[in-house]
Formats: C-alpha cells, sequence, structure tokens
C-alpha cells in the first residue's frame, strides 16, 4: 500500500486531525510515512494544513525534514473555497498533482494525501476530487462528522465511492454535537453499520487491518 487518501464528507470534518493520528500510529509501526495536500485554499502566507502535516511527519521522517510547506502542495490559492473557484486564473493542472505525486512517494514507504473539501468537490469544471482518488489508484479512508444530519453526507459519500469501484474504509471523528451524537446519529450506524469506528478510539486497529 504506497498511498492512502484521506477525504471527508465535508470541509472542516477533520481530516487533518485524522491524518496527524495517522502519522503517528503508522510510525508505531516503524511506517516512514511521508504527507501530502494536493491543493489547499484560503492560504494566508503559509498554507496552514500543509505545514501541521509537516511538522508531524519531520518528526517521524527524516527526508521530509528539509522540504517547506509549499513542498508538499501542488496547488495553494487565498480564497477559501472549492479548488475551481479559487483558482481564478485556471492553473490547474492534474498532471501537476501526479508529478508531485511521484516526487514526494520516493521519500516515504507511505503517503497520506489529505484531499480538500469533500469527495465531489470540484478540482477543474470537469474533474472532481473523487476522480483524482480514483486516479491515484490507493485506497480511501473517508471521515464522517457527528453533527446532526450526518448519516446523509456520510451515505451520499459511501455511494459515490461505491459507484467509482474504489476501495474505502470510513470513520467518525467524533467532534461537533458528539454529546447528541449516542441519541440521534449512532442507533442508525449501530444498525447499518455495526463495524463502524471512531478516529480517537480505533485508528489503531483500522492500521492493523491495511497491514
Amino acid at each position: 500500500m504506497p498511498s492512502l487518501f484521506i477525504t471527508a464528507t465535508g470541509t472542516h470534518v477533520g481530516k487533518t486531525h485524522t491524518t496527524l493520528k495517522l502519522i503517528e500510529a503508522f510510525a508505531k509501526q516503524g511506517i516512514k510515512t511521508g504527507v501530502y495536500k494536493p491543493i489547499e485554499t484560503g492560504v494566508k502566507g503559509e498554507p496552514e494544513d500543509a505545514k501541521a502535516l509537516l511538522e508531524a511527519c519531520r518528526s517521524v521522517n527524516p527526508d521530509f525534514t528539509g522540504l517547506a510547506p509549499a513542498d508538499i502542495t501542488a496547488y495553494t490559492f487565498s480564497l477559501p473555497a472549492a479548488p475551481f473557484c479559487a483558482d481564478t486564473k485556471q492553473e490547474i493542472k492534474p498532471e501537476k498533482i501526479f508529478e508531485k505525486y511521484e516526487e514526494l512517494s520516493k521519500r516515504c514507504d507511505l503517503l497520506l494525501i489529505e484531499g480538500a473539501g469533500g469527495l465531489m468537490v470540484p478540482i477543474t469544471q470537469t474533474y472532481k476530487m473523487v476522480d483524482l482518488a480514483k486516479a491515484l489508484h490507493c485506497p480511501v479512508l473517508l471521515v464522517t462528522p457527528s453533527r446532526l444530519g450526518c448519516i446523509n453526507d456520510t451515505l451520499l459519500s459511501i455511494e459515490a465511492l461505491r459507484s467509482r469501484g474504489i476501495d474505502f474504509d470510513w470513520c467518525v471523528n467524533l467532534h461537533e454535537d458528539k454529546e447528541r451524537f449516542a441519541e440521534v446519529t449512532q442507533p442508525y450506524y449501530d444498525a447499518a453499520f455495526p463495524g463502524w469506528w471512531s478516529v480517537d478510539k480505533h485508528i489503531g486497529e483500522f492500521i492493523s487491518r491495511l497491514l
């Protein structure tokens, strides 16, 4: 498994939080992990998500020590919006994303790729984040929220992955409305997906299955 694509049902769900947990957990298994944030929007100065990922990666992989946050991204934009909308000059070329992927893959045993927004977020007019995940031929980890309404978001994202034949697992980031999660959401997950798991409690078990 040379790479793992981390996505979510939408923005501000917990992709970076989950990826940081994965870096730590893979390191405990002796896996030399790398990180890649292909596109980051809402950037004022340094890309904050890429910076956090790189700082964590440097502590477990010396081959990423000499890199800057900009080195682990292919594109950054100042507008906090979907890549297609933030890319006001229409600069994005999928080929550049793949070139950076190949470059960073050589520095690690496993490259963690963090998407932007959710699966159906447009990168270009005709190319979405889910298309990038499929083109990279790697398994996907879907992060879902705990807030009211997340069942619908989770099921739609699962349907998008299944319809494209993408190998995936999914987990819940218990953060928003977590006090009500056990009452308003968990009953359905327990009935329909008895193997569902949460980021903070079950990352280790997920990695054991992967390895």
